[in-house]
């Protein structure tokens, strides 16, 4: 496996990645809220692209695994701002982008501030719009008024410990939002998502799916499959999603 290395944002955060291959286009894998570059898909699809000797980028976000900062002082934008300073700082050419939840999101965001680069897109139960959709809508009036009062709340998690949403990620996530304005993707994108999955719910996959302008546009339901979508047959999935990518023709652009 590669080594971790670091490198400092222009924002000034030092963020923590592990980049391989000679082969491009450079698959780039964007991880999910709260979860790091050590994380099943991470590190299988870069132990894929390793037997290709294709050029892989894994990073984590500020406030995430081994780079520095703590959770709760970031948001999308934050985040997104981490995301663009890697692909500068890491990467050249053409770009494979495969977004994991709320990485599907970064995605998304990273297609409409470098569309030229990106030669194809494959997300795992992509969460686009999830402060405003999910957290804020599904907040109750107490917890509004507490996140208000308090600049915070808890959220209970499936998979760790709590989520602290904070009024900073409430707020930036609106001037993020993908879902409101048109959203074209012109280059081939496979959208996946698990039937199963109590994170991200199957209504978001479709509604992405709509709303999305592009020639070469997919979405695979997987029957059975939950929100980590990393047993086998969904690894395996990933990887041949990744391949039908990279091969596909080109789109004019």
């Amino acid at each position: 496996m590669s080594v971790t290395q670091f490198f400092d944002t222009p924002q000034g955060r030092r963020i923590a990645y592990h980049k391989s291959g000679t082969n491009g286009p450079t698959v780039v894998f964007l991880g999910g809220l709260k979860s790091d570059m050590e994380g099943t898909k991470a590190v299988h699809l870069e132990a894929w692209a390793q037997a290709r000797r294709q050029k892989f980028l894994r990073f984590d976000y500020s406030g995430h695994g081994e780079s520095d900062g703590a959770f709760e002082d970031g948001c999308i934008g934050d985040w997104h701002e981490d995301t663009v300073a890697a692909i500068h700082a890491l990467t050249d050419g053409p770009l494979i982008v495969v977004g994991s939840s709320m990485g599907g999101w970064q995605a998304l965001l990273l297609a409409t501030a470098m569309p030229e680069r990106i030669q194809g897109m494959v997300t795992i139960a992509a969460a686009p719009d999830f402060t405003e959709d999910s957290y804020w809508a599904g907040f109750t009036p107490e917890q509004k008024a507490q996140l208000e009062a308090e600049g915070q709340v808890a959220l209970p998690s499936d998979y760790m410990e709590p989520y602290i949403i904070t009024k900073r990620m409430i707020e930036d996530g609106r001037d993020r939002l993908v879902l409101r304005s048109p959203l074209p993707l012109p280059f081939p994108v496979r959208f996946l998502q698990g039937t199963e999955d109590t994170a991200v719910n199957s209504s978001v996959a479709y509604r992405l799916l709509d709303h999305v302008e592009g020639e070469d546009i997919q979405l695979q339901m997987v029957k059975g499959k939950d929100h980590r979508f990393s047993d086998p047959i969904c690894l395996k999935l990933i990887e041949s999603k990744v391949e039908e990518v990279i091969s596909a023709p080109r789109i004019s652009q």
